[in-house]
Protein backbone atom coordinates (compact mmCIF):
# COMPACT_ATOMS: atom_id res chain seq x y z
CA UNK A 1 0.00 0.00 0.00
CA UNK A 2 1.48 3.34 -0.60
CA UNK A 3 2.25 5.64 2.20
CA UNK A 4 0.08 8.88 1.45
CA UNK A 5 2.51 12.18 1.81
CA UNK A 6 0.65 15.14 4.03
CA UNK A 7 2.26 18.24 2.95
CA UNK A 8 1.79 19.94 6.58
CA UNK A 9 3.54 16.71 8.45
CA UNK A 10 6.98 18.04 8.63
CA UNK A 11 6.50 21.46 9.64
CA UNK A 12 3.58 20.32 11.96
CA UNK A 13 6.24 17.51 13.94
CA UNK A 14 9.11 20.18 13.57
CA UNK A 15 7.17 22.39 15.71
CA UNK A 16 5.52 19.93 18.52
CA UNK A 17 6.78 19.87 21.83
CA UNK A 18 7.03 15.85 22.44
CA UNK A 19 8.86 15.36 19.13
CA UNK A 20 12.67 14.85 19.61
CA UNK A 21 13.99 17.21 16.60
CA UNK A 22 18.08 15.94 17.20
CA UNK A 23 17.53 12.37 19.19
CA UNK A 24 21.12 11.68 18.41
CA UNK A 25 22.46 14.32 20.77
CA UNK A 26 20.05 12.57 23.79
CA UNK A 27 22.18 9.54 23.14
CA UNK A 28 22.79 8.38 26.83
CA UNK A 29 20.92 11.17 28.16
CA UNK A 30 17.33 10.46 27.94
CA UNK A 31 16.89 10.49 31.81
CA UNK A 32 17.71 14.34 31.45
CA UNK A 33 14.92 14.64 28.79
CA UNK A 34 12.12 13.05 30.83
CA UNK A 35 13.80 14.79 33.87
CA UNK A 36 14.12 11.11 36.21
CA UNK A 37 15.61 7.98 36.32
CA UNK A 38 12.77 5.33 35.09
CA UNK A 39 13.05 2.92 32.93
CA UNK A 40 12.96 3.62 29.31
CA UNK A 41 11.20 1.91 26.67
CA UNK A 42 10.89 2.26 23.11
CA UNK A 43 8.64 1.11 20.30
CA UNK A 44 9.68 0.86 16.89
CA UNK A 45 7.23 1.32 13.96
CA UNK A 46 4.67 3.78 16.54
CA UNK A 47 2.22 4.08 13.60
CA UNK A 48 -0.45 6.05 14.61
CA UNK A 49 -0.02 6.22 18.25
CA UNK A 50 -2.45 4.28 19.90
CA UNK A 51 -0.34 1.88 21.69
CA UNK A 52 2.37 3.61 23.04
CA UNK A 53 0.16 6.94 24.14
CA UNK A 54 -2.36 4.22 26.07
CA UNK A 55 0.88 2.50 27.62
CA UNK A 56 2.16 5.99 28.73
CA UNK A 57 -0.85 7.01 30.54
CA UNK A 58 -0.91 3.49 32.26
CA UNK A 59 2.46 3.69 33.20
CA UNK A 60 3.27 7.08 34.54
CA UNK A 61 6.13 5.48 36.41
CA UNK A 62 7.97 4.68 32.82
CA UNK A 63 9.30 6.76 29.87
CA UNK A 64 8.43 5.73 26.40
CA UNK A 65 9.99 6.92 22.96
CA UNK A 66 8.00 6.43 20.07
CA UNK A 67 10.06 5.68 16.91
CA UNK A 68 8.14 6.11 13.33
CA UNK A 69 9.88 6.86 9.75
CA UNK A 70 7.61 8.49 8.04
CA UNK A 71 6.25 11.73 8.95
CA UNK A 72 3.16 11.30 7.60
CA UNK A 73 2.04 8.60 10.10
CA UNK A 74 3.99 10.08 12.79
CA UNK A 75 1.55 13.17 12.15
CA UNK A 76 -1.25 11.35 13.26
CA UNK A 77 0.38 10.26 16.75
CA UNK A 78 1.14 13.55 17.56
CA UNK A 79 -2.23 14.70 16.81
CA UNK A 80 -3.78 11.73 19.14
CA UNK A 81 -1.16 12.76 21.52
CA UNK A 82 -2.77 16.63 21.63
CA UNK A 83 -6.06 15.15 22.49
CA UNK A 84 -8.01 15.81 25.98
CA UNK A 85 -7.12 12.39 26.80
CA UNK A 86 -3.82 12.30 26.82
CA UNK A 87 -2.45 16.37 26.05
CA UNK A 88 -0.80 16.47 29.64
CA UNK A 89 1.05 13.26 29.80
CA UNK A 90 4.75 14.17 30.48
CA UNK A 91 5.91 10.63 30.16
CA UNK A 92 5.83 9.93 26.31
CA UNK A 93 8.18 11.52 23.40
CA UNK A 94 8.27 10.63 19.66
CA UNK A 95 11.32 10.13 17.21
CA UNK A 96 10.49 10.43 13.27
CA UNK A 97 13.90 8.30 12.13
CA UNK A 98 14.59 5.36 10.50
CA UNK A 99 15.47 2.10 12.90
CA UNK A 100 19.04 1.30 12.07
CA UNK A 101 19.95 4.70 13.64
CA UNK A 102 18.60 3.36 17.24
CA UNK A 103 22.61 3.01 18.21
CA UNK A 104 23.25 6.77 17.57
CA UNK A 105 20.26 7.86 19.15
CA UNK A 106 20.59 5.09 22.62
CA UNK A 107 23.45 4.12 24.75
CA UNK A 108 24.52 0.75 25.90
CA UNK A 109 22.11 -0.26 28.59
CA UNK A 110 19.86 2.23 28.19
CA UNK A 111 16.54 0.83 26.84
CA UNK A 112 14.62 -1.32 29.19
CA UNK A 113 11.98 -3.10 26.73
CA UNK A 114 11.66 -2.70 22.82
CA UNK A 115 8.15 -3.34 20.98
CA UNK A 116 7.58 -4.54 17.63
CA UNK A 117 3.74 -3.97 16.68
CA UNK A 118 2.61 -5.06 13.30
CA UNK A 119 5.78 -4.54 11.49
CA UNK A 120 6.55 -4.21 8.09
CA UNK A 121 6.78 -8.17 6.99
CA UNK A 122 8.99 -7.10 3.52
CA UNK A 123 7.33 -10.62 1.86
CA UNK A 124 10.26 -10.25 -0.76
CA UNK A 125 12.98 -12.89 0.39
CA UNK A 126 16.03 -10.21 -0.53
CA UNK A 127 14.14 -8.17 1.73
CA UNK A 128 14.17 -10.10 4.81
CA UNK A 129 17.13 -8.09 6.06
CA UNK A 130 14.87 -5.44 6.58
CA UNK A 131 12.27 -6.75 8.86
CA UNK A 132 12.75 -5.61 12.27
CA UNK A 133 12.87 -8.85 13.32
CA UNK A 134 15.98 -10.15 11.58
CA UNK A 135 19.42 -11.31 13.38
CA UNK A 136 20.73 -7.90 11.67
CA UNK A 137 18.14 -5.69 13.90
CA UNK A 138 19.00 -8.23 16.43
CA UNK A 139 22.55 -7.29 17.00
CA UNK A 140 21.29 -3.88 16.91
CA UNK A 141 18.31 -3.85 19.59
CA UNK A 142 21.12 -6.14 21.57
CA UNK A 143 23.40 -3.71 21.70
CA UNK A 144 21.13 -0.23 23.47
CA UNK A 145 18.89 -2.67 25.42
CA UNK A 146 20.17 -3.70 29.23
CA UNK A 147 21.05 -7.40 30.03
CA UNK A 148 18.00 -8.36 31.17
CA UNK A 149 16.09 -6.30 29.05
CA UNK A 150 12.60 -7.47 27.11
CA UNK A 151 11.31 -7.80 23.24
CA UNK A 152 8.18 -8.01 22.65
CA UNK A 153 6.78 -8.49 18.99
CA UNK A 154 3.03 -8.49 18.00
CA UNK A 155 1.91 -9.59 14.39
CA UNK A 156 -0.98 -10.86 12.64
CA UNK A 157 1.20 -12.35 9.39
CA UNK A 158 2.23 -15.75 10.75
CA UNK A 159 4.73 -16.30 8.07
CA UNK A 160 6.43 -13.23 9.40
CA UNK A 161 5.87 -14.51 12.91
CA UNK A 162 7.54 -18.15 12.06
CA UNK A 163 10.46 -16.05 10.64
CA UNK A 164 10.88 -14.33 13.68
CA UNK A 165 10.67 -16.81 16.00
CA UNK A 166 14.06 -18.18 13.84
CA UNK A 167 16.00 -15.39 13.72
CA UNK A 168 15.11 -14.98 17.73
CA UNK A 169 17.01 -18.22 18.08
CA UNK A 170 19.68 -18.06 15.32
CA UNK A 171 20.59 -14.85 17.34
CA UNK A 172 21.04 -16.16 20.49
CA UNK A 173 18.54 -15.10 21.97
CA UNK A 174 15.84 -16.44 24.76
CA UNK A 175 12.61 -16.86 23.84
CA UNK A 176 10.21 -16.17 26.87
CA UNK A 177 7.32 -16.63 25.22
CA UNK A 178 5.05 -16.83 22.26
CA UNK A 179 1.46 -17.95 20.81
CA UNK A 180 -0.39 -18.17 17.98
CA UNK A 181 -3.27 -16.96 19.27
CA UNK A 182 -2.63 -13.83 22.03
CA UNK A 183 -6.72 -13.14 22.65
CA UNK A 184 -7.41 -16.21 23.27
CA UNK A 185 -3.84 -17.02 25.37
CA UNK A 186 -4.90 -15.74 29.34
CA UNK A 187 -1.62 -15.48 30.32
CA UNK A 188 -0.20 -13.23 27.27
CA UNK A 189 -3.28 -11.14 26.85
CA UNK A 190 -3.43 -9.86 30.53
CA UNK A 191 -3.20 -6.22 30.30
CA UNK A 192 -2.54 -6.09 26.52
CA UNK A 193 -2.68 -2.26 25.13
CA UNK A 194 -4.15 -3.33 21.51
CA UNK A 195 -2.78 -1.40 18.50
CA UNK A 196 -4.98 0.24 15.86
CA UNK A 197 -3.68 -2.61 13.37
CA UNK A 198 -4.01 -5.41 15.92
CA UNK A 199 -8.03 -3.81 16.17
CA UNK A 200 -8.57 -3.76 12.77
CA UNK A 201 -7.31 -7.66 11.74
CA UNK A 202 -8.59 -8.99 14.86
CA UNK A 203 -12.31 -7.61 14.04
CA UNK A 204 -11.78 -10.04 11.03
CA UNK A 205 -10.80 -12.66 12.59
CA UNK A 206 -7.57 -13.05 12.44
CA UNK A 207 -5.66 -14.60 14.96
CA UNK A 208 -2.91 -12.02 16.69
CA UNK A 209 0.85 -14.03 17.39
CA UNK A 210 2.93 -12.60 19.99
CA UNK A 211 6.26 -13.70 21.45
CA UNK A 212 8.58 -12.16 24.19
CA UNK A 213 12.36 -12.21 24.18
CA UNK A 214 15.14 -11.56 26.20
CA UNK A 215 18.64 -11.15 25.23
CA UNK A 216 21.63 -13.99 25.41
Amino acid sequence: MRLRNIPRADGTIRAHKAVIKRPEDQRGCWGQVFGNKNPLRIEIGTGKGQFILQMAKLHPEINYVGIERYSSVLLRAVEKFDTEEFKDLQNVRFVCMDARRIEEVFAENEVDRIYLNFSDPWPKARHAKRRLTSTEFLERYEKVLRPDGVLEFKTDNTELFNFSLEQVKEAGWMLTNFTYDLHHNEEMNKDNIQTEYEEKFAGRGNPINKLTAVRK
